[in-house]
């Protein structure tokens, strides 16, 4: 089932077509024996240089491998093949295995995370262990099959099913995107042949390819899907297996979105509650941060609202309708900090401005603030999205129309029963009408997982796979360890948190044990709230304080927030104006153009981030309530602002 985790962009997609295969060669299966694997094994090093490696895009420090394999790994009467790229970085030290990281999504590229994800390793894991991560089939660099265009349309649809009208545009709307994904992605050949099950023998081969007899194995989200079928299939080549945001494969398509909504709802409700602990962000909702949220959906219910919306090119208008609504919050609430950035766009709008809000549902659609246009993102695919969960799942039988007739009317029951993000449950309505979409498909029988050890992590807060989930999976386990984070996002190892990630480092570095069977670990729901700026410039105390003001507003600036420190980017500030920033090594370089976030503070002027020392300076004219020539500095937590203001030197520190 889904996740949204940021990963890396600018990737090239690379064919290896052509290179020596030794082991795997065009036109063969795997070897059929593990002679080769209990013989001497070379050098993972000299494998890849074997199946030739190249280094990975993007300057990586992975080499990367492409595997020709076959199409369909059942039917050995089908000829076609395709290519399957894995990333490999070789033990530095004594090699203790090979540790595979099986990513989110599904329609996630597991090579453009890897050199971050591997940051946040226990430095013991890649010493000892060859860390491998993959674009599955179809996935950027095993085939790049995409549709943004129809995806940014298809997320902005009303899924409202309240009236026959409604279910009529919904189901309209699920079928056209079918269609036109699928023409946007070139109409290829084989989509039947991108589900689970073939993906999974893919990693046999490379495993094959790189004569390992058993894998450490670690899936996160869509990632359990995967590892929990590979570990179905393939139980003998398996050393440990570790999943984190458990899905249970034995819950049917119906029963996990069921479960997904109410998650949400529940996620969402925790996150307001927090907000209302929290006297700053209370005092922003006027004390009832719920009854504010349930007051403006029901606002947008009866109609949408017309936004003023501030561009780098100039304000427009634009539409927030209920469905944007409902998107922008499931987008928001799968981790801590997004819950407080959040937070704050709600308050926004509870203050009665929605530009907040936008902002961040062009960012989670991928769509640009100032065309609409989408932004193709060349690490995740919703069209492999679809083009797997369609195979993985399938409870209805029938023509297209009758399957999703069927899943509107299993739908009634959620809608009943789920006060808030109920539309979840329409997740994968398009799956009517994909092509060569599964039917009537049996769930596989319960993982046992015996024969190696299964660590199970997940936090309480996930909304996206169900923290139940996860404990039903552990309680079926031969030989298993939970994980529990109270709180927490969606998938928790490798986020810094030393309860969560030690047993799980321990284990691969030594083969040490929890001392119990079940282990929680503190977590927080929402991160720390940053208060709405004032109204006007009149709420603060001095200039130095509407700086500093200025500057926290900066930092959770939905454009500047979710930058990824590539390529500079602008955007319109919150009343007026406009902000630009640019890397440049490790500094961030800022220019405002009459920027406003708070009315009759309006800041020109340019200034520099130095992330290594933690200093930001400003060289700024402000006009409004006051003319100013500012020079802003802020040097970890001491503040000084030194010039003028209507002629009058002033020197303020704090």
């Amino acid at each position: 089932m889904n996740t949204v985790r940021p990963v890396l962009a600018g990737l090239l997609l690379i064919s290896l077509l052509g290179a020596p295969t030794p082991v795997v060669a065009q036109g063969s299966g795997p070897t059929t024996t593990e002679s080769a694997e209990r013989g001497s094994r070379p050098s993972t090093t000299r494998l890849l240089r074997q199946l030739g490696g190249v280094p990975c895009p993007a300057d990586s420090a992975f080499t990367c491998v492409t595997l020709n394999v076959p199409a369909d790994h059942f039917d050995s009467a089908n000829p076609a093949r395709r290519d399957v790229v894995f990333a490999v970085l070789p033990a530095t030290g004594e090699r203790l295995g090979m540790f595979v990281t099986a990513t989110g999504g599904p329609g996630s590229s597991g090579i453009a995370v890897a050199d971050t994800y591997t940051e946040y390793f226990d430095p013991r894991i890649p010493e000892h262990y060859d860390i491998v991560f993959f674009d599955q089939r179809g996935v950027t660099l095993s085939g790049g099959l995409t549709c943004p265009d129809a995806a940014a349309t298809y997320y902005r649809t009303e899924s409202r099913s309240e009236t026959p009208e409604q279910e009529a545009a919904l189901v309209a709307a699920a079928h056209a995107f079918s269609t036109d994904c699928v023409a946007e992605m070139g109409a290829p050949d084989g989509l039947a042949q991108l589900g689970t099950r073939q993906a999974v023998e893919d990693l046999e081969w490379f495993r094959r390819a790189l004569r390992t007899p058993k894998l450490h194995l670690y899936g996160e989200s869509y990632g359990t899907q995967y590892a929990q079928a590979y570990a179905a299939s393939h139980p003998d080549h398996l050393a440990a297996l570790f999943l984190d945001g458990v899905v249970d494969l034995t819950v049917t398509q119906m029963g996990y979105y069921a479960q997904q909504a109410q998650a949400f709802n529940d996620t969402l409700v925790a996150t307001l509650e927090a907000c209302a602990a929290d006297p700053a962000c209370a005092v922003d909702f006027s004390g009832e941060p719920l009854a504010a949220y349930d007051a403006l959906a029901a606002r947008l219910e009866a109609a949408p609202v017309t936004v003023r919306f501030q561009t780098p090119a100039g304000r427009q208008n634009r539409r927030f309708t209920y469905g944007d609504l409902e998107t922008v919050v499931a987008s928001q609430v799968y981790g801590e900090w997004d819950r407080a950035i959040l937070a704050r766009g709600l308050a926004y709008a509870h203050r009665g401005d929605f530009s907040y809000l936008l902002r961040l549902l062009y960012i989670s659609l991928g769509i640009d603030p100032l065309t609409l246009d989408a932004i193709p993102d060349p690490t995740y695919s919703d069209a492999m999205y679809y083009a797997v969960e369609c195979q993985d799942y399938g409870d209805f039988t029938g023509s297209p129309e009758s399957r999703a007739e069927q899943y509107l009317r299993a739908g009634d029951v959620v809608e009943g029963a789920v006060p808030r993000l109920s539309s979840i449950f329409y997740g994968d309505l398009p799956c009517a009408f994909w092509p060569g979409s599964a039917e009537g498909l049996a769930r596989p029988a319960p993982l046992t997982g015996e024969g190696y050890t299964t660590f199970v992590l997940g936090a309480t807060a996930d909304p996206a796979t169900p923290y139940q989930q996860g404990v039903d999976v552990y309680e079926r386990l031969a030989d298993a360890y939970l994980i529990t984070q109270t709180g927490g996002p969606h998938v928790i190892f490798g986020r810094g948190v030393e309860c969560v990630d030690a047993p799980v480092s321990d284990f691969l570095a030594t083969g040490a044990r929890p001392a119990q069977r079940e282990t929680i670990c503190e977590g927080e729901v929402m991160a720390s709230y940053v208060p709405l700026p004032p109204s006007d410039a009149g709420g603060y105390a001095d200039v130095l304080d509407a700086l500093i003001g200025f500057e926290a507003e900066l930092n959770v600036w939905p454009e500047y927030a979710y930058w990824d420190g590539v390529e500079a980017e602008a955007a319109g500030c919150g009343s007026r104006g406009s902000l630009a920033f640019e890397p440049r090594g490790n500094r961030t370089l800022f220019t405002f153009a009459r920027c406003a976030f708070t009315p009759g503070f309006v800041v020109t002027g340019d200034g520099t981030y130095n992330a290594n020392t933690d200093r930001l300076t400003l060289d700024l004219r402000v006009t409004g309530a006051e003319r100013c020539e500012l020079k802003y500095t802020r040097n970890g937590e001491d503040y000084r602002v030194t010039g003028t203001c209507d002629g009058e030197r002033i020197r303020l520190e704090r």
